[in-house]
């Protein structure tokens, strides 16, 4: 298969990033170096490249119905110029891919893991119904975010639209260095912040203008690398990490996004079961005891006997200690819980904590 390229492949090139296959995308891991550019963007602004995800257009008179059936949150309670945060599920309960909803006047659109975009652009056409139109316009846009406490100035320098109006998971449209764009309040990182949206064709110059705007905050460019650290530091989960087709919304701390009273939907019998009989196991946050990185697929024991196992693990840039997620079986994953993560020939010990790791100071 072809690797592709996003439009912002010769600025990372230019940039100094080092790139890497990504979900089918040539990417950059990282420019001047991972824990750099996680304190940069924990501490002042970073700009990340993101055109790699997919979006899908939804028309018709049936298209909130029928994005009620595919996905596990509420896509009626949304108002126009709002967002949502959900996922959508096999008929198990098994997440298909985490994604974000728009509602627009006329129209939704959904942003999807590039990973899973055609598994999930199929799994739409499958369900498809009579009144609804699907359209897969992922190569038509390019998707940047700028993230960190300084993001809103340097924005504002470049738009009229009043940004401060904009509230956490909410959208307007206008214009960004004089381009048309969707501004939302999302992100992926824990700090304040934008995702914005450009036609692909303009997305070389809307990177440059807001790299222009942001020196005299010391902006600079972030990669896939410090994006992984930044998310798991806020326990977001990671498709293909976290969760995946083994794993359901309840087991994954998700349940605040699955609304299992506003009707029917695809996996809502399997998730009210395993709500009935409560998840076996639980999506935890531990905090190893030394320096030891405890990576994806890693077992976890207690008292001898494997309990469960890691999803995923990281030195904490934050922090300065080790951090991991993992599946522990329900009666287990309290707070506090003394653990050991078997890494390699040894054994290290690992303490379940309260997430997300980090808290921003503002």
């Amino acid at each position: 298969m072809e690797i592709k390229k996003t439009t912002l492949y010769d600025a990372h090139v230019q940039a100094g990033g080092k790139l890497v296959e990504f979900a089918g995308y040539y990417m950059p891991v990282q420019y001047r170096g991972i824990i750099d550019e996680h304190r940069k963007v924990r501490a002042s602004v970073g700009l990340f490249d993101v055109s790699h995800m997919g979006e899908f257009i939804f028309r018709g008179p049936r298209a909130l119905a029928f994005l009620q059936k595919m996905t596990i949150n509420d896509v009626s309670k949304l108002e126009i110029g709002q967002a949502q945060y959900t996922a959508m599920c096999y008929e198990d309960g098994g997440i298909v891919d985490d994604l974000i909803v728009y509602r627009f006047a006329d129209s939704y659109m959904m942003i999807v893991n590039a990973g899973n975009l055609e598994k999930n652009f199929a799994w739409l056409q499958q369900h498809l119904e009579d009144g609804v139109e699907l359209e897969n316009a992922s190569d038509a846009y390019a998707l940047l975010a700028l993230q960190g406490r300084n993001a809103q100035p340097i924005l504002q320098e470049l738009t009229e639209v009043p940004l401060a109006e904009i509230k956490f998971y909410r959208f307007a449209e206008g214009t960004v260095a004089g381009l048309p764009a969707i501004i939302s309040r999302t992100g992926y990182t824990g700090e304040d912040g934008f995702e914005i949206a450009v036609a692909a064709t303009d997305a070389e110059k809307l990177w440059q203008a807001l790299l222009a705007a942001g020196e005299p905050f010391d902006i600079e460019p972030v990669g896939l690398g410090a994006r992984d650290t930044l998310r798991l530091e806020m326990k977001y989960c990671l498709y293909g990490n976290d969760i995946d087709e083994t794993t359901n919304p309840l087991e994954a701390g998700l349940g605040w996004i699955t609304k299992l009273d506003k009707g029917d939907f695809i996996g809502a019998e399997a998730l009210r079961t395993v709500k009935e009989s409560k998840p076996a196991r639980k999506l935890v946050g531990l905090q190893l005891s030394d320096r030891n990185i405890a990576r994806h697929g890693y077992e976890i024991f207690h008292d001898g006997r494997q309990v469960g196992v890691i999803t995923s693990g990281s030195l904490s840039p934050s922090l300065g200690y080790t951090i991991a997620l993992g599946y522990v079986e329900t009666g287990l994953a309290a707070v506090d819980t003394e653990l050991v993560v078997k890494i390699r020939n040894r054994e290290a010990p690992a303490t379940i904590v309260k997430t997300p790791f980090y808290k921003r100071p503002y």
